[in-house]
């Protein structure tokens, strides 16, 4: 705080914002007010927790096939190791690997000095309110005796779905939540009550060839071979991705999804069928890397016809992948050209959340979709809602937790609540918004705008 505010401007200050909850007290004399020892703030993060929540992205697996376990002397399960595993921390940090004997003792003594360098970024502190919330624990000043405890009850938690089942539906507030299965894109299968499937399809707009695929689990050839289904030419090759797109409607998955923008560039050309049949059926060894490019073009628009004729809005991962081609800017074209198609640009952009919001302002076709980008840079983030709220109506903006385990998803759940929360309060604090208006808002991103948006929704409730 300024010292020239002087002790009795900070007792004033004070005072006002306990007592003038709605006035425009933003800012004083360059003092940057923290909105959340208001009444407002507490009042508007009480309505958002109250939310039955629509988490339109997370990566849950099946409780059996979590990724994250490791062997420990008391058998295979997961630890603390493996929530900072399955977490987004090792993507900007080292992390000390899990030891040879299975020992937590042994694996803490060294990962205890891995957060040092990372304690402001996002990516550790997401995870804080689950450890605070879920174990009170305060992980920034954890202690051995602490961690091997905290270590220990994560251990009992995952023997059974139970905890993983209350702390999502129960602690995090989630209704329903959208599952991206890219470690099986062929299967539609809903493993927890609250799942609802999602079609990936970004293997398919690659397929030009069978060897493009390193799993039969990704393989639309491999499906084309269980249904019998012919795969000669280009044209048999889109009847087996009509034939997925069928299966998946009829399995009620709620929309598509890709993830090219961690290959390629997501400016998509128009290419015609006479072109791309060129290069169907070409081995990767066979086909440049501009052919290839080529093929997935036309695939893509392809795609965009079908979400359109199947009534699945369409998931594109923009920014934060393939940095030098993942601006949402360069799908501008395809969205202009694709009327029928309803695109949901992920991760709003980032770090080009600007740009997402004026392609959405300008074109009805499009949402955006919060998720991942309070972890990714909560202040970021908040500048976001701030200039999408003001640049596009307030039904076509969602989130997301994008992440794997009970504890990743209350966190990552528990920090875009607390985002919204901040602010829509800063918002009303400078008179720019009515309360009232600011809860609806929250409610509509938490909640209402996925169920108009995906209106096969309401059979799930």
């Amino acid at each position: 705080m300024p010292n020239s505010l002087g002790l009795w401007g900070r007792f004033i200050l004070v005072f006002a914002m306990a007592t003038q909850p709605a006035s425009a007290l933003a800012q004083d004399a360059g003092f940057e007010i923290d909105v959340k020892r208001s009444p407002v703030y507490r009042r508007i993060k009480q309505s958002i927790d109250q939310v039955r929540s629509i988490d339109t992205h997370d990566h849950l697996r099946p409780f059996d096939e979590m990724a994250e376990r490791v062997e420990t002397p008391q058998g295979r399960g997961m630890t603390l190791y493996s929530l900072w595993r399955g977490s987004y921390y090792p993507w900007i940090n080292p992390l000390t690997d899990w030891p040879a004997d299975g020992n937590f003792d042994t694996w803490w003594k060294t990962a205890r000095s891995d957060f040092n360098n990372a304690r402001a970024t996002d990516f550790y502190r997401y995870l804080l309110p689950a450890f605070r919330d879920l174990y009170d624990l305060d992980f920034d000043t954890i202690s051995d005796e602490q961690a091997r405890d905290l270590n220990r009850r994560i251990f009992e938690n995952y023997k059974d779905d139970s905890w993983l089942i209350d702390v999502v539906t129960r602690r995090a507030n989630i209704e329903l939540m959208f599952i991206d299965p890219y470690w099986n894109r062929m299967q539609f299968a809903s493993h927890y009550k609250f799942t609802v499937p999602v079609l990936n399809v970004t293997m398919l707009m690659s397929g030009s060839h069978p060897d493009r695929f390193t799993s039969k689990l990704d393989s639309p050839y491999e499906f084309a071979r269980r249904k019998n289904l012919p795969t000669e030419s280009l044209a048999d090759y889109l009847g087996v991705v009509e034939a997925i797109f069928a299966d998946a409607a009829a399995a009620d998955a709620i929309c598509l999804k890709s993830t090219q923008a961690y290959n390629r560039t997501l400016r998509y050309e128009p290419v015609t069928h006479e072109q791309a049949a060129v290069h169907y059926g070409k081995s990767p060894k066979e086909l440049t890397a501009a052919q290839q490019q080529q093929f997935e073009d036309f695939m893509f628009w392809h795609v965009c016809k079908l979400s359109a004729k199947y009534e699945l809005p369409f998931q594109i991962h923009t920014g934060q992948a393939r940095v030098q081609g993942s601006n949402p800017i360069l799908l501008v074209d395809a969205i202009a050209d694709n009327p029928g198609t309803k695109f949901i640009l992920f991760h709003g952009g980032f770090p080009w959340v600007g740009e997402a919001g004026v392609i959405a302002m300008r074109h009805k076709n499009v949402w955006i979709d919060s998720v991942w980008l309070p972890t990714l840079s909560y202040t970021m983030a908040k500048r976001a809602f701030h200039e999408w709220l003001e640049m596009i109506p307030s039904n076509r903006v969602m989130w997301g937790a994008d992440t794997g385990n009970a504890e990743g998803i209350y966190a990552a759940t528990e920090f875009t609540r607390q985002c919204i929360a901040e602010t829509l309060t800063e918002k009303v604090l400078r008179q720019e918004l009515r309360e009232e208006h600011a809860v609806k808002i929250g409610r509509q991103i938490m909640r209402e705008n996925a169920l108009e948006l995906f209106p096969k929704l309401k059979r799930r409730l």
